[in-house]
């Protein structure tokens, strides 16, 4: 399902407006334009030797997933090849097709597998190099966005970063959900009285945390609460209406796992 969502943002996004946004799917696009071979063709002719390549540097952990992936992608966009342009607009087409695509590589990934392509590279370079995965993918993206740049304009290049960006966001969307949740650190004089308030009247599960005053070298314990957005502001009125004085630090947390939160 995910192959066949980024195949169908390619066709009907990406392709017709010429957003090369990296990856095999973005050489693919200035291929076409400059040979008029067919996408998928171009896909399966890059995806089968770097899929070989990646089993000689790295060995076999890519796994039967991997490998459906790097051969479904291309399949779905032979299928759909026929499909009309959603939009002309380029912008319209960066920001949606970004969106669409990591809604699709977010499903991939959240299945365990992965789409192949200009990721293994980058993990070959991330084992030799190594530079973070994350680096290593901005480097190969951005080395297709440069081409894309010299051979669309420098225009269509800013579109493709755009749509880079938006698929980024929405993977990580797609991975931990819509609904974060918060690590909140309480330090107060009153902590008995906010961690009974915690426990019985917002139904939240808290941690006892040792730690010693760096200017007063006194002991210290700090309350720690992991919850969900939507109980955040409850929370906050609780610890304020008991102690208005309270030291409370909020941090993002980006993926819970765990009694009480969905993995």
């Amino acid at each position: 399902m995910g192959s066949a969502i980024i195949a169908l943002a390619f066709n009907v996004l990406l392709l017709p407006n010429h957003i090369a946004s990296g990856g095999v799917n973005g050489i693919s696009t200035i291929i076409n334009f400059l040979t008029g071979w067919t996408p998928a063709f171009i896909q399966w002719t890059l995806n089968i030797p770097l899929f070989a390549a990646g089993i000689f540097f790295l060995g076999y952990q890519f796994g039967i997933k991997t490998f459906v992936g790097t051969m479904a992608v291309p399949l779905f966009v032979f299928l759909s090849q026929s499909f009309k342009p959603w939009t002309n607009e380029p912008l319209i087409a960066a920001l949606f097709g970004g969106v669409i695509v990591g809604i699709g590589l977010g499903i991939v990934f959240r299945g365990k597998a992965s789409t192949g392509g200009t990721d293994v590279v980058a993990q070959i370079l991330h084992k030799y190099t190594h530079l973070s995965l994350g680096i290593c993918m901005a480097l190969i993206d951005g080395f297709v966005v440069m081409i894309a740049m010299g051979v669309f304009g420098i225009e269509s290049g800013l579109y493709a970063l755009i749509a880079l960006f938006a698929t980024s966001k929405t993977i990580d969307l797609v991975q931990v959900g819509m609904d974060q949740s918060k690590t909140v650190m309480i330090i107060s004089e009153h902590q008995e009285e906010i961690r009974e308030a915690v426990l019985y009247k917002i139904g939240r599960g808290i941690t006892r945390l040792k730690a010693q005053g760096g200017y007063t070298d006194s002991e210290k314990q700090i309350l720690l609460c992991v919850i969900q957005q939507r109980g955040f502001q409850k929370l906050k009125e609780v610890v304020q209406e008991i102690d208005p004085d309270a030291f409370v630090v909020v941090m993002s947390a980006s993926e819970v796992m765990g009694e009480g939160f969905n993995s």
